[in-house]
């Protein structure tokens, strides 16, 4: 009554991020990309003469077992544990963004939030290769620190209007005689 069907998995691929030390001293960096159906020590030790390999930059080829002195499997955070890290949860508190006390002066958190905006911001790591994973969290963390600080000025912001407003009289009246 119902057909089942058969999935293949050859199509399917998996990467495993790893360093490689080749036979010449030169460290490459990337990932291994592999069936999904077999590990990644299945195919470093299979009969094959080639593994394909992708580095961080997009560039991928097949490096040839022969020229690799060592591999280093390298543990990286999945995407998910990362876009977690991002929402961290459904509410936005921004003294908690900026790693700051809720009765802390202005000063502080503006240092704080200078600080945490030079640490995570995307620009910073323009010249490196980072896995997209990375750098859209970069993205994201930059992004939260900039609306946790502007939810935190706006009131500071007001203050300094109404005392500016306060300052210039709204009209003046002539001398009296």
């Amino acid at each position: 009554m119902f057909e089942r069907n058969k999935i293949d998995n050859s199509a399917q691929l998996t990467a495993v991020p790893a360093e490689i030390t080749l036979t010449d001293g030169s460290l490459v960096r990337g990932r291994f990309i592999v069936n999904s159906g077999r590990s990644v020590y299945d195919v470093l030790n299979g009969d094959t003469q080639f593994l394909d390999f992708e580095t961080y930059g997009g560039a991928r080829s097949l490096v040839a077992k022969a020229t690799i002195a060592t591999i280093r499997i390298v543990a990286v955070p999945s995407a998910n544990g990362l876009k977690a890290r991002v929402r961290d949860g459904d509410i936005f508190d921004p003294y908690h963004v900026l790693g700051v006390r809720s009765d802390d002066p202005f000063e502080a958190i503006r240092a704080a939030y200078v600080t945490l905006s030079k640490t995570y911001h995307p620009d910073r790591f323009a010249g490196v290769s980072l896995p997209a994973e990375v750098s859209e969290y970069l993205a994201a963390m930059a992004r939260r620190i900039n609306a946790a600080y502007a939810a935190l000025e706006a009131p500071n912001v007001a203050v300094r209007r109404v005392e500016t407003e306060r300052a210039k009289p709204i009209y003046t009246s002539g001398q009296r005689g």
